[in-house]
């Protein structure tokens, strides 16, 4: 089977896995005690590189590199994210760490609470806050979600390194296309069920967006109740969550190869949040969400209370893909065939807050 490193973040530090033939052996934790909200595997050099956004409850967050595949890691001695004195904050935790497509060698994104991104031009080591972004207008009437305010993901156009779209709870999509110099919302569809106008420009409280792997211009959006696709770069959006138990949830995740192909983790309520029906069950589609598969096999029967974060599930890049995710139960699970099986690779885990995979040399 292929060699693939798993780097999941946990409320008490990072472990690292890697999968060598049928088997897997996890080293941590890294940076112990912390809670590494955000990681990234960048890939499009010769020696990967793995990011790390760790919140230390007596120095505070950070971001860190190792270019060694996590034996050591770095720190830089200023801050590598930063708010400037002038905007009057600081920074709580870093909520997304981004590698940009082939089209922007060197380029990172973070995306932070407080809600704002940042870009690095030199592998995460350094970054800069982008500020029309941040003086947005409309950024006065974001309101924190449960998590707090934060930009947590961020899509970036492989045919295009200026088209960038990120997703702000609770601000909604917002999307730029001159890298970064101006941004508009995109949410044209989607809906705040917790607001007086059901369908605002803004404000909608989006959990994940993932982007498809056959065209770059259809996107998958898991809200705060309800699923989405996009045909047009998050232009507009359609309803995708008729045939899942539950259209609440926070992760979605696309197939590294496979057009129309993408993944989420139901669960029941906003009130009750839990796998839908109590079931561990992640659901597939192969048509772009006009159906939805439960796969199961492998995973674990009876009663389940494991809740799946909205970083907590990903891909790999091989072929088959590899699908994984963890939960709040401390528990990872990978399957190594688009999702069809199943198998428990680590578990009494701290909570999992973030997933992520790739295929390593």
């Amino acid at each position: 089977m292929t060699d693939v490193l798993l780097a999941a973040g946990t409320r008490k530090g990072l472990f690292v896995g890697r999968r060598r033939g049928g088997g897997w052996d996890f080293e941590g934790p890294y940076f112990n005690a912390e809670a590494v909200y955000s990681a990234g595997i960048d890939t499009r050099s010769t020696t990967p590189r793995l990011l790390a956004g760790g919140t230390n409850s007596h120095w505070g967050p950070s971001v860190f590199h190792s270019d060694d595949l996590g034996k050591t890691w770095e720190e830089p001695q200023q801050p590598a994210v930063k708010f400037p004195k002038d905007t009057g904050a600081s920074l709580e935790r870093v909520w997304q760490l981004q590698p940009a497509g082939p089209a922007a060698p060197g380029v990172v994104y973070a995306g932070t609470e407080p809600g704002a991104l940042f870009r690095s031009e030199d592998g995460g080591e350094t970054f800069e806050l982008v500020r029309p972004l941040w003086d947005h207008p409309t950024r006065e009437k974001w309101q924190p979600g449960g998590g707090g305010l934060a930009v947590h993901t961020v899509i970036t156009d492989p045919r295009d390194a200026d088209a960038v779209t990120v997703a702000v709870s609770t601000g909604g999509v917002y999307r730029s296309l001159d890298g970064g110099a101006s941004w508009a919302p995109s949410n044209s569809g989607v809906q705040a069920v917790f607001l007086p106008d059901p369908y605002p420009d803004f404000g909608q409280c989006v959990h994940k967006i993932a982007q498809d792997a056959g065209d770059p211009d259809r996107l998958y959006l898991q809200n705060h109740w309800g699923v989405y696709r996009s045909d047009d770069s998050g232009a507009t959006w359609t309803s995708i969550g008729e045939g899942l138990p539950s259209d609440f949830g926070f992760p979605v995740a696309a197939h590294p190869h496979r057009a129309d192909v993408a993944y989420v983790f139901p669960l029941n309520a906003d009130e009750d949040r839990v796998p839908a029906g109590r079931r561990c069950r992640v659901y597939r589609t192969e048509d772009a969400g006009a159906s939805w598969q439960e796969l199961g096999t492998g995973l674990p029967e009876g009663a389940h209370y494991g809740t799946v974060l909205r970083d907590a599930l990903c891909t790999d890049d091989a072929d088959p893909a590899g699908v994984y995710f963890g939960n709040r139960n401390g528990e990872l699970f990978a399957s190594a065939d688009d999702g069809d099986s199943w198998q428990l690779i680590a578990a009494h885990l701290p909570d999992v807050l973030c997933v992520r995979a790739a295929v390593v040399a």
